[in-house]
């Protein structure tokens, strides 16, 4: 009988300090998260500065947290897989140095890890995945489509041009004065309102996978701005509704677009946003119409979080991957 593979995950790539301790790259056994959130609030959006500082400060707590819920040491741990890239370069450094420094105390193997393909592999402490797949990713600061064949071998087929959906929803929130962070806020409103106004959708090129949101941002902007020139009221929940319905538009129909494109056997989401539940109602809907099994994991799986670190590392590490001790944080790691 084969030994269980028990890997020790740690994020730190923005305003959560998150440890986690994963079996077989499909089993959480302990998913430790200090979040931020209430640091962040007063500023409007995260502060490198501070979240670093709140990293610095969390980090041993969550650490023996993560084992203690798991109740288990460190002879148990096969390695440490952690958060490289991309992110908050202050805060990635907390993770990475923390990493090392247990990987050289402890002698363990190291593993560097993409946040984004963490993201994706959240999916898999949910289901088993069945190659091809494409994955969406929605988050603050990545709008992605990614076509998977085989464990660990990610293709980008479309990205964001401009801002990401999640970086678009923290702006228009700004516009109408919503509390950080500002996604779950116009989720909120949205499913209150009604989509009066028809903002703009940005298609792109014909048979194009990439997106835009910038212009749709901007043209929220002008209504608003347009509106109070004229001494006009707009409610702020038709806004949001009228604002999400373009951004979930689009962000469904190039999924399924490319899914029927490349004849994909699994749908998945992940990233932040994919806990909108405007769009989680709308992919299920449209999927619902094709062939094509649809997985999003739930709510606590698509903030960022170490358990998701653990299962792309689990991967990373069967196929042999390790990280030398000169891996340093990389904000603009690419997705291989």
């Amino acid at each position: 009988m084969s030994k269980d593979t028990i890997i020790l995950g740690i994020e730190t790539s923005c305003d959560e300090t998150a440890v986690a301790i994963v079996k077989n790259g499909t089993t959480i056994i302990s998913n430790v998260v200090a979040s931020q959130i209430e640091s962040h609030k007063r500023f409007g959006g995260v502060v490198p500065e501070i979240a670093s500082r709140h990293h610095v400060e969390q980090m041993t707590i969550v650490l023996e947290e993560a084992f203690a819920q798991a109740e288990l040491t460190w002879e148990d741990i096969d390695a440490i897989a952690v958060t490289e890239g991309p992110g908050l370069v202050g805060a990635l450094l907390i993770g990475v140095n923390t990493a090392k420094a247990l990987a050289f105390a402890k002698q363990k193997p190291l593993v560097g890890v993409h946040h984004i393909a963490g993201h994706i592999y959240a999916n898999r402490l949910e289901k088993e995945f069945d190659f091809p797949l494409l994955a969406l990713i929605v988050s603050g600061g990545h709008t992605e489509l990614v076509l998977m064949k085989e464990h660990g071998s990610y293709e980008v087929i479309g990205e964001t041009r401009d801002d990401a959906a999640g970086e678009a929803y923290d702006k228009v929130a700004r516009m109408l004065s919503l509390p950080y962070p500002g996604g779950p806020q116009i989720d909120r409103l949205a499913a209150v309102g009604e989509a009066t106004i028809d903002f703009p959708r940005a298609w792109l090129e014909e048979g194009s996978y990439d997106f835009s949101f910038s212009g749709l941002k901007s043209s929220v902007i002008n209504t608003i701005h347009n509106a109070k020139q004229r001494g006009e009221e707009l409610k702020n929940e038709h806004i949001a509704a009228s604002f999400q319905a373009s951004v979930v538009d689009v962000l469904v129909n190039k999924t399924v677009r490319a899914a029927q494109a490349y004849e994909v056997k699994q749908v998945i989401v992940a990233g932040g946003v994919a806990a909108n539940s405007g769009l989680r109602q709308a992919l299920e809907s449209a999927f619902a119409k094709t062939q094509i099994p649809l997985l999003i994991p739930p709510l606590k799986l698509c903030t960022d979080n170490a358990a998701m670190i653990a299962a792309a590392g689990t991967i990373a590490y069967e196929q042999g991957k390790r990280a030398s001790w000169d891996l340093n944080a990389n904000p603009s790691l690419l997705l291989e």
